[in-house]
């Protein structure tokens, strides 16, 4: 399923024409995540005055020296108040209890003009997107309260990330080569994390993305079975997929990882028989081809095989 993007065509070539915003700085929200501390390196490298909000001073370490680090906690509203001093753009990535989410927004409104929000495509109309699954409904309800507020926002919505499969396969793949996986036949659309962070790089450093839901995939439909053969025809080695039930899935899965589990399992079943949901929202946005999960396998082979 192909899905045109809704979203403007630029003629650059992506990360390098991001205009320098020159004022106040932008915040970033999860600044250590790897979407957030990407984010933080193309604003940098632009010329965009960043402030990066984490949750232990000790954390920034790895952060550029000339990003200005608050401290500060989703979970403390009131914690963000130094964060948010004389800034007027918001990356938030919602990496906490939902609780506190109504507080947050309200804080963001009183001082920033401006948020872009990373979600999920919750709103796509493809059954992969439309199972039960607690972290949309929170999506969900904190678009609701950014909508409520008054605060210009964009939505940026990755769907499955190509980084997923260094989580589920990469043990295996420096094992024996035996992936033993369920629904084997599900097609997915991975998009590479530096696609993610390059689109919420430029639409937090230039105008006209008020308004924006974008939501990001990868340019090609593939089966996790086909994911796994591109990963051992890029390693050169020859990976072995043996389909497993849901149910030996379940029972080979730690019991705190259950709910995530059984949400994975009802969209890989839902997903089953039809192609992913595709769109070309990467291209118009960075004006260059989106990468392909051969490209980020090829870009990660070292933490497949663990020679670093």
């Amino acid at each position: 399923m192909k899905q045109t993007g809704h979203s403007p065509r630029y003629a650059d070539d992506g990360e390098a024409a991001m205009t320098p915003a020159g004022g106040s700085p932008v915040l970033v929200t999860g600044a250590t995540g790897r979407i957030g501390r990407a984010v933080v390196d193309l604003l940098t490298d632009a010329g965009v005055p960043v402030r990066a909000l984490v949750r232990r001073s000790e954390s920034a370490a790895t952060l550029p020296a000339d990003v200005e680090i608050v401290t500060g906690d989703l979970t403390v509203p009131e914690s963000l108040d130094a964060a948010l001093h004389a800034i007027g753009t918001v990356f938030l990535v919602w990496t906490a209890p939902p609780q506190t989410a109504a507080a947050v927004v309200d804080r963001l409104a009183a001082q920033a003009q401006r948020v872009v929000y990373l979600s999920a495509p919750h709103r796509t109309p493809h059954p992969f997107f439309q199972q039960p699954n607690p972290m949309a409904a929170l999506h969900a309800e904190i678009e609701r309260l950014i909508a409520a507020s008054g605060l210009d926002a964009t939505i940026v919505r990755p769907g499955m990330f190509a980084s997923n499969a260094l989580l589920w396969w990469s043990a295996a793949v420096r094992g024996e080569g035996v992936v033993r996986w369920p629904y084997g036949a599900a097609e997915t659309a991975p998009v590479d994390d530096r696609d993610v962070a390059a689109v919420v790089a430029r639409t937090l450093s230039e105008g006209g993305h008020s308004g924006g839901d974008y939501v990001l995939t990868g340019p090609e439909s593939l089966t996790q079975a086909e994911q796994i053969r591109i990963i051992g025809e890029t390693l050169g080695r020859r990976l072995t997929f043996e389909e497993l039930s849901p149910d030996e899935f379940r029972r080979e899965t730690p019991e705190a990882s259950r709910p995530a589990v059984d949400m994975l399992l009802a969209a890989w079943n839902a997903a089953t028989g039809r192609p992913a949901y595709v769109t070309s929202t990467v291209s118009d946005l960075l004006g260059r081809p989106a990468r392909t999960f051969r490209q980020w396998v090829t870009d990660h082979a070292t933490s497949f095989t663990g020679n670093r």
